[in-house]
């Protein structure tokens, strides 16, 4: 599965007179209003007038496209993919679906929808098929995001910028817990919902109902049902099938440095924040440790395949570490303390995507990574969720730390016995254990070594010109992507754009398929017959091209796209145990969804970069953003593939493209 970063779409909600798009940068950070501070203290990052959960109960449901409407969508999709026989076959595969086993599958589906109100029908199907993935979190779903660094830069050092980092972390959860983290919303017209007189009216609105209340103010509350997994959890693997661990009662840290694993408590007995002088003297006396990285890292167990590492967890319980391992997964989240400083942004997302494999806990809910020279990012387990609840904690995060933060350069850590607080965790190893260490770090070590990763940044052009030629931003980078496949293979290939559909319960994403007959007509234009068109016709191509991908991304945030559906019906029909059509063992099925341009975009005031590795062994992992004045892309790659001159050829679609819009022809 495609690596879910993006936020890029929100929602495309209903209002009387038609459909109005919202496309908002990072799920519309730069149309909500997070932190207020009326009422901040040491304890909380604020205090919402309006509960975090207040809208949750009214939210609306993710709707089951009708049949018709996804048969009808994936044809679309497959089209530009296949030649003309090929697409017959396929056409007829999906008629007789749509007919026959189909037709059954989805009115069960929408039966079994009506009995399960609570929730969406897609979130049983997903978290399964995340859980009963077999392969290492490492490289196959885990991603990163690394954090931009703090303005003033002498609160970059590693051990101050730990110390406020794991202290907004804690008044984050303690927001969030006591129900006044403010509630994610999309504020359309915050003139009108985003004021103290809105938020003071609708609390009184009840929960059942307050959804309705913010829609009448053009604002649409998201859906928050994954936030309670953020802290104090972790993924256990077990044969077949992990299941998600949540245990709220932990009050400690999990720390990781050199390979070695320690805990000390952040969160006192009466519930409140350890002193931050407290903390810094804990975190210093872990960084001043002399203890030797371990001959056998247990980390490193955490990034093989589930099924080895169940088996081994379950040998590591039988050797007596159950007591610490319960310490591990109960933790509040996992700080990884690197000794590494960094030489590039390459470097760095190297490091933060997967690291040496020894000073990460893969399985945490989160992991926030500091390195010596006080670099951030998070590495996010994601089967328990989608980029949106970790964005959001980042956002808050990187505002809190750089406006509040509670020590400083040159602050004296507190007189604390660190000795006594801070346990650096021992665990008892018989030769098998070992052995299992030993050949993890083999298997990992073999991974990493295939990962290239490299990043381009376009500087002629960005978010700015590209809205005053009325052209979707989005659009533009992807129909880039497009062309510069096109220009380094010669052809249009299977592409996935991760979608959020938090505006409704329960949601998680859908599929935006950027490969059109539009894109691939556009990029055929540029790539292979630049003289062939004049600039006119060149730039009314970029116009159907980006109307078009509008409108496949509004159908998505709306749960209107296909592929979910189609993933849905097929789970239902494995369920039952009954035989598959011959629309799923159809050879183009398979292509579409081997993904070899698996995609996500993200911008965001936090966020330097973002990334994630290939999801097929030939494809590359395409993290990007446009911003206002230049466009950026972070790509990885295994060696079926040149992601260099992958890039070079990207960069040229790009330079192609705003000749054509700065109009000139294309030489």
């Amino acid at each position: 599965m495609a690596k879910l970063l993006s936020m890029q779409c929100v929602a495309s909600l209903r209002k009387p007179g038609g459909l109005v798009h919202l496309r908002a940068t990072a799920l519309g950070i730069d149309k909500r209003n997070y932190s207020s501070k009326t009422g901040s203290s040491s304890e909380y990052l604020h205090r919402s007038v309006v509960p975090s959960m207040h809208y949750q109960k009214s939210l609306p449901r993710l709707p089951i496209p009708k049949l018709e409407d996804t048969i009808r969508r994936y044809l679309a999709a497959q089209r530009p993919l296949l030649d003309d026989e090929q697409f017959r076959t396929t056409e007829k595969l999906a008629e007789d679906f749509r007919n026959g086993m189909g037709k059954q599958l989805h009115e069960e589906l929408v039966a079994q929808d009506k009995n399960n109100k609570h929730t969406s029908y897609i979130s049983g199907p997903w978290f399964d098929m995340y859980l009963s993935a077999r392969d290492s979190v490492v490289l196959n779903f885990n991603p990163f995001m690394s954090f931009n660094p703090d303005p003033k830069t002498e609160y970059n050092g590693q051990l101050v910028r730990a110390t406020n980092m794991v202290c907004s972390a804690v008044r984050f959860m303690k927001t969030l817990r006591a129900g006044v983290l403010e509630p994610e919303i999309f504020h359309l017209n915050p003139e009108k919902s985003n004021t103290d007189g809105f938020k003071k009216l609708i609390r009184w609105v009840p929960s059942s109902l307050s959804w309705y209340g913010a829609y009448m103010v053009n604002a649409y509350p998201l859906d928050m049902s994954q936030y309670f997994r953020l802290f104090n959890s972790t993924r256990i693997p077990k044969r077949g099938r992990d299941e998600l661990f949540t245990d709220d009662k932990g009050r400690h840290l999990l720390v990781m440095r050199k390979g070695n694993m320690y805990v000390f408590d952040v969160v006192d007995r009466d519930g409140n924040l350890v002193k931050p002088a407290e903390i810094q003297s804990h975190l210093n006396y872990i960084l001043s440790d002399p203890t030797p990285a371990p001959a056998f890292p247990l980390g490193v167990l955490t990034s093989e395949n589930r099924d080895v590492w169940a088996g081994l967890r379950d040998k590591l319980v039988a050797a007596g570490n159950a007591e610490d391992l319960r310490m591990v997964d109960s933790a509040l989240f996992c700080l990884c303390l690197d000794d590494e400083s960094m030489k590039d942004h390459i470097h760095i997302s190297h490091n933060m995507l997967h690291g040496d494999g020894c000073n990460r806990w893969y399985d945490k809910s989160f992991s926030v990574i500091l390195t010596k020279d006080g670099n951030a990012a998070i590495n996010f387990e994601h089967s328990w969720g989608d980029g949106v609840a970790v964005l959001r904690f980042q956002n808050e995060i990187f505002k809190d730390t750089t406006e509040q933060p509670l020590v400083h350069p040159g602050s004296t850590a507190a007189a604390a016995d660190s000795a006594s607080a801070v346990r650096r965790l021992e665990f008892n190893l018989d030769s098998e254990l070992e052995n299992g260490i030993t050949k993890a770090k083999e298997n990992f070590d073999l991974a990493i070594s295939k990962l290239t990763i490299d990043a381009m940044e376009f500087k002629k052009g960005g978010k700015d010109q590209l809205k005053k030629s009325k052209l979707s931003p989005d659009a533009i980078a992807q129909l880039a992507l497009q062309m510069g496949y096109l220009r380094q293979y010669g052809q249009t290939t299977a592409t996935y754009e991760s979608c959020s559909t938090a505006a409704f319960k329960h949601g998680r994403t859908e599929t935006i398929r950027p490969a059109t007959i539009h894109t691939k007509r556009c990029a055929h234009a540029f790539v292979c017959q630049p003289g062939k068109h004049s600039v006119e016709e060149l730039k009314a191509m970029l116009h159907e091209c980006s109307k078009y991908h509008g409108q496949l991304t509004k159908e998505a945030a709306m749960g209107q796209g296909f592929d979910r559906h189609l993933f849905a019906m097929r789970y239902l029909a494995n369920s039952k145990g009954q035989a598959l059509h011959s629309l799923y063992t159809d050879p183009a099925y398979a292509a579409i969804n081997h993904n070899i341009l698996s995609t996500s975009t993200l911008t965001s005031p936090a966020v330097n970069l973002g990334g994630f590795a290939p999801v097929v062994p030939d494809g590359f992992g395409v993290g990007y953003g446009v911003h206002d004045d230049w466009i950026g892309c972070n790509v990885s790659s295994y060696p079926a593939r040149n992601v260099h001159e992958f890039l070079q050829c990207v960069h040229k679609s790009l330079e192609d493209i705003f000749t054509i819009l700065e109009g000139k022809p294309l030489s």
